[in-house]
């Protein structure tokens, strides 16, 4: 059964996940290693911090899929001499890539300029090993992001160009999961302490796992 355990993040929403018997990375960023064990990258959006082709080329191996929002698509080209193959995706789509089942939900600010609903960026939530796992990229607590039925969530508590802590609790809090893994916090925005004052607000029945060191 899958557990937060098998959940690895970064820096930022730099994220690895084992399920499945597979690596699957999402948004590589300051990768200190070169494993190059990706069986799939899942980048949320075209953003330098979450769409790094110099990382993408330290985790993937010789049969990496890079799954993108379709919009990315000619960006993309820029890792393709890594990957195996690009694949592209919209928001508010269920499909399969190579034996990964995959749900995309629409990423996007509210009142803020930086992550605009047009732009089609994304957040994935992977049906993996009897859960599900809901990694919400760049977003505020949008109308699609309260509607998310997952076990275990990883959010971004950041603030600026994303939800603060107190919001991203608040979310978290609406929608009930098992487990909430605060991420984007830390280095290129928000505070270490951010992980703390997330927890405090989140409610008792969800565990709160601090990834980010």
């Amino acid at each position: 059964m899958m557990t937060a355990d098998d959940i690895e993040v970064f820096v930022q929403n730099s994220i690895r996940i084992r399920a499945g018997g597979k690596n699957i990375y999402i948004d590589p960023f300051k990768m200190k290693g070169e494993p190059k064990d990706a069986d799939f990258i899942l980048i949320t959006h075209d953003h330098y911090d979450h769409f790094s082709p110099e990382d993408i080329k330290k985790v993937a191996g010789g049969d990496t899929v890079l799954v993108v929002p379709e919009n990315m698509e000619g960006k993309a080209r820029k890792a393709e001499g890594s990957v195996s193959r690009i694949v592209t995706v919209r928001p508010g789509e269920t499909t399969v890539i190579e034996g990964l089942e995959l749900e995309t939900v629409p990423a996007y600010n509210i009142l803020k300029p930086f992550h605009p609903k047009s732009a089609g960026w994304v957040g994935y939530i992977l049906p993996a090993d009897g859960k599900r796992i809901y990694i919400a990229g760049d977003t505020d607590a949008t109308k699609e992001a309260k509607a998310v039925k997952c076990d275990i969530a990883l959010v971004p508590i950041g603030g600026t160009y994303t939800m603060d802590a107190k919001g991203a609790a608040e979310l978290i809090n609406t929608i009930c999961p098992e487990t909430a893994i605060p991420v984007h916090y830390g280095s290129e925005v928000g505070k270490p302490e951010d992980g703390e004052v997330f927890r405090k607000h989140v409610k008792e029945q969800v565990g709160v796992e601090i990834k980010i060191k």
